[in-house]
């Protein structure tokens, strides 16, 4: 008995379902993507192992103690160990545009440094409020610009 051998056929890959896989994974890709806006643009120095980074001397930074409950809520601002402001960030900012005299310097790396100093528990809302009022505050459609450069002490631990 005799076999007939065929040429083997030619066998192409489709690529046309594998395509629209791809475009398919592309488009939900595109279309799930969210763009979120930015936050906020801080110059925070954060401390270095555990607060043991150089600290500059020339420029003494001003002191900002956070003081909590136990719930976490603001009960005390302290500026300097010295001002006590309560719980009211206008008197804050006040006090700040009136050592910085309403100014910030051209410079970022130049003018106050503002150290920040909290309780473990403080809230993160009033980290931010603290934040906001050493920063600047807007009028109109301008932002006064006030203390450029943050930083925050080594943490502080629990009682």
């Amino acid at each position: 008995m005799k076999f007939k051998t065929h040429a083997p056929e030619k066998v192409e890959m489709q690529l046309t379902s594998m395509i629209d896989v791809i475009f398919l994974l592309l488009i939900f890709f595109i279309m799930t993507f969210k763009i979120s806006a930015q936050e906020g643009d801080f110059n925070i120095k954060m401390p270095i192992g555990g607060g043991q980074g150089a600290m500059d001397t020339t420029n003494i930074p001003i002191k900002l103690r956070l003081r909590a409950n136990p719930d976490g809520e603001l009960v005390d601002i302290v500026v300097d160990e010295t001002r006590s402001f309560g719980n009211d960030f206008t008197k804050l900012r006040a006090y700040i545009l009136q050592l910085t005299g309403g100014n910030a310097p051209p410079n970022p790396e130049e003018g106050p440094e503002v150290e920040i100093d909290l309780d473990y528990n403080l809230r993160y809302s009033h980290v931010i409020e603290a934040i906001t009022a050493v920063t600047g505050q807007r009028q109109g459609d301008q932002i006064q610009r006030l203390v450029e450069r943050i930083k925050f002490a080594p943490p502080r631990k629990p009682n």
